[in-house]
């Protein structure tokens, strides 16, 4: 299935950027998962091909293309059959750069963005504490600011490149005294003294390198402060949507690598002197399996429109997450259970994959976020786009 909005030079960038892929990451993938961590040198390749800067502009060495340029990146990434490197790809130019884009200075722009573009920088976004969860109002790390700098204390986890990474978009809380009101974002470097990171051994995304971070006393620059003091809290709340839409991208990808991997399988295993793919009740679990994904291919499809179109698509993007993530989680399961024993086994990738699509439904908000945010705007009848417009207006 094809978005009617692709042109041949869509397909074009895919078919170049699938070569890519095939030539530079691939034969890589499994040294990576073992190793626990992506080699520097594929960003600057990525770089250089353009991969990193798609819908950034020119003037910081981006290619400012419409956006399905980036939903054929998402996709294709997400076909690596690991989605350790897929997320810490996607992280860069979609969870974490943006907001440089969107509310930096032109210092930091210069400084840091035209590095990421170029594959020189790696970038992370760190939201996320220990005691706080999807609840981002609730953050405890402070920035105190003490004359050029703000002095940082706090923690945060579950960071993707957050322990290889070059530097932090970070939530701070800049007036402690107040919930949303009172959050800023820093770009904190991770070298800066005081800064510290622990790897997280995780289930699954064992190629990303995903941290738990500590400031201790941190002296972060006046300079590195992003947008308005005490307006992270909005700014946060924009960004999310990119995030969701890319997430449900990457999920639902995932579980179709997963079913086209587990067709091959099935085209050559024999049981009971038949091919696996012979037996109609495989047959028909792969026909619903199809059936699911077509249409929640089509909706986020229907969502990538909306984000071209520059609209704050709230309810739309947390359905495609929601719907994405947990149909993922569902087809990658029965994908496995067609393996029978060797889908146990690392001998195939299958099991990979088991392992990497579970904690789609938890990053970028939780499924139960996602569902009451549905909730709130087909229920309660809350108009987040006009929410936003008001906050950033305050």
């Amino acid at each position: 299935m094809q978005a009617t909005q692709l042109t041949a030079e869509h397909q074009t960038f895919r078919e170049t950027l699938r070569t890519f892929i095939r030539k530079e990451i691939l034969p890589y993938i499994d040294q990576w998962e073992k190793e626990g961590k992506i080699d520097r040198s594929i960003w600057k390749k990525m770089g250089d091909m353009g991969f990193m800067g798609l819908n950034y502009p020119e003037e910081y060495g981006g290619l400012n293309l419409d956006f399905y340029y980036s939903m054929i990146f998402c996709e294709e990434i997400s076909y690596c059959y690991s989605g350790g490197f897929s997320i810490a790809a996607l992280v860069i130019q979609y969870m974490s750069a943006p907001y440089l884009l969107k509310h930096g200075s032109e210092s930091l722009k210069q400084r840091y963005l035209r590095g990421v573009i170029d594959g020189d920088l790696v970038s992370a976004v760190a939201i996320t504490e220990p005691g706080t969860g999807s609840d981002v109002q609730q953050i405890q790390t402070t920035a105190i600011r003490q004359g050029d700098h703000y002095i940082v204390n706090g923690s945060k986890t579950f960071i993707t490149n957050g322990y290889y990474g070059d530097f932090f978009i970070t939530a701070v809380k800049t007036d402690p005294t107040q919930r949303a009101r009172g959050i800023s974002l820093l770009l904190i470097d991770r070298n800066a003294p005081g800064v510290s990171a622990n790897k997280i051994d995780k289930m699954g995304w064992h190629a990303s390198d995903t941290a738990e971070l500590a400031f201790d006393n941190v002296a972060v620059p006046v300079d590195n402060l992003i947008g308005l003091e005490n307006e992270g809290f909005s700014y946060l709340m924009g960004g999310l949507q990119l995030e969701r839409l890319t997430a449900a991208i990457h999920s639902l990808t995932t579980a179709e690598s997963a079913l086209e991997y587990t067709l091959d399988y099935m085209g050559t295993r024999e049981a009971f002197g038949k091919k696996l793919q012979s037996f109609q009740v495989l047959r028909h679990k792969i026909a619903q399996m199809v059936a699911e994904l077509a249409t929640t291919k089509a909706f986020i499809q229907h969502c990538c429109d909306l984000q071209e179109r520059g609209e704050y698509a709230v309810q739309e993007c947390s359905i495609a997450k929601l719907q994405a993530s947990e149909l993922a989680v569902k087809v990658v399961g029965q994908c496995l259970q067609l393996f029978g024993g060797y889908g146990f086994t690392e001998d195939y990738k299958i099991a990979r994959l088991y392992r990497d699509v579970r904690v789609g439904t938890i990053i970028g908000g939780t499924s139960e976020i996602m569902l009451e945010i549905i909730a709130k705007t087909a229920i309660d009848q809350i108009n987040y786009k006009e929410q936003n417009k008001t906050k950033s207006q305050v």
